[in-house]
């Protein structure tokens, strides 16, 4: 199994997401659901092609985190 930060985004009319880790592996949806969908079997043929070219599947490197910022 495999575990990796994917970052969704709002766009005008729909949702687009990217994994910080699998440069190139993006998805696009309607909504937060379909777009998660989407990045969830983007990811998986992304690894079966990595496996399948004899490429190594990278391990998780990105983090993430929200920051409480106060501004005077």
């Amino acid at each position: 199994m495999y575990r990796f930060l994917v970052v969704i985004e709002k766009a005008n009319d729909n949702y687009s997401a990217y994994a910080p880790d699998l440069p190139g592996c993006v998805a696009t949806g309607r909504t937060i659901e379909e777009v998660e969908h989407n990045m969830h079997e983007a990811i998986g043929m992304h690894i079966q092609g990595l496996i399948q070219d004899h490429l190594p599947v990278p391990g998780p490197q990105a983090l993430s985190e929200y920051m409480a910022i106060s501004v005077p």
